[in-house]
């Protein structure tokens, strides 16, 4: 089967704890020191009917809301596609029906909870709500969610199995599961980084439209490897993509400001990326498991609009850089689990 490597991120909407459904956090981050930060929900009474909205709990209705948005803004009202990402799914929802198995004692349980508790209940919805009767795949991998589920949908766009997909990360942050999260370390440690939830709709497709953000040049995903390995595959990833290192204008890091995450970019950057300028985003949009995507959505933003402002350099920088061409992605979940991603402007 022929492959292609023309693969473009039409559009991309966020909600999250930066303003929703914008990119305000370029010129105007919200900035946090609390340990845990929930979305920044916007109006939804604008976009749902009322009917709609009581039976649909608050991930379910960002997923919604930001993929229709995504559609809008890339003209593509069916993608032949839908591929989802989230790390606990609908962890309030299912909450809700085990609080209410334990309190009813497993009598008069409502349905509603119980059907909106699974995890392929985001990507069901969306698909649904798109009239999407395609390929509809939720991949639940922890901390690399995101990645697989943009290395599938990469995949099935280069092969020329479909030329739209709408991929998601979705992942929201209850109380309760905050707690169990800072007591195995993960989460909740201020100021070393803070807790936060993603809603990101993406749409890409095989053709650039009108007003594509970027191209999508590479995905790549390894597990446990060695510098040498990791060095091997962004030399495969860079040569397919025919763009050499010296190209890659800044590298769009998973810094958060926990010290056991950090110390593996501090350990692994200088070497497999020498002299090349350190990006974060975890400040700004906070930690989950499928943060990655907000990554690869803000360094596609800054490759759009052909900036970088200051506040994304780790160690800061007096100015914004201009001029972008290539934007690398890596992150890590665990030290074990890698991922490198390449996005490239438009024309380049």
């Amino acid at each position: 089967m022929s492959r292609t490597n023309d693969v473009y991120i039409l559009a991309a909407k966020q909600i999250s704890v930066q303003p929703p459904l914008t990119d305000e956090w370029m010129d105007a981050p919200v900035r946090y020191d609390a340990p845990c930060a929930r979305a920044i929900d916007p109006d939804y009474r604008q976009h749902f009917a009322p009917n709609v909205a009581r039976r649909l709990g608050k991930i379910l209705k960002r997923a919604m809301l930001t993929s229709r948005q995504a559609m809008a803004a890339s003209g593509v009202a069916n993608p032949d596609a839908v591929v989802t990402a989230t790390g606990l799914g609908c962890i309030e929802n299912t909450e809700l029906f085990l609080d209410a198995l334990v309190r009813e004692g497993e009598e008069l349980l409502k349905p509603t909870c119980f059907m909106h508790s699974t995890h392929n209940a985001i990507g069901s919805l969306i698909a649904i709500d798109a009239r999407c009767h395609g390929y509809n795949s939720t991949c639940v991998h922890k901390g690399i969610s995101f990645e697989c589920a943009l290395d599938d949908a990469f995949a099935q766009l280069g092969s020329n199995r479909i030329q739209t997909a709408l991929v998601g990360a979705h992942d929201e942050m209850t109380p309760s599961y905050f707690a169990l999260l800072k007591r195995t370390g993960y989460l909740g440690h201020a100021p070393n980084g803070f807790s936060g939830e993603v809603a990101l709709s993406m749409m890409l497709a095989t053709t650039p439209g009108d007003s594509a953000l970027c191209r999508l040049r590479g995905v790549e995903l390894e597990y446990n490897p060695d510098a040498e390995t990791l060095q091997k595959t962004l030399g495969r990833m860079l040569q397919s993509a025919q763009c050499s290192l010296e190209e890659v204008d800044a590298v769009m890091t998973g810094v958060s400001g926990l010290p056991s995450n950090d110390r593996v970019y501090a350990s692994i950057c200088p070497e497999l990326l020498p002299n090349k300028k350190q990006l974060r985003y975890k400040h700004l949009f906070g930690e989950s498991y499928t943060a990655p995507g907000l990554g690869v959505y803000a360094a596609a933003v800054c490759l759009c609009r052909q900036r970088i402002p200051a506040h994304l350099f780790v160690g800061g920088q007096s100015g914004e850089q201009r001029g972008v061409r290539h934007i690398l992605c890596y992150n890590h979940f665990e030290g074990k689990n890698h991922s490198l991603i390449l996005l490239s402007a438009c024309g380049k």
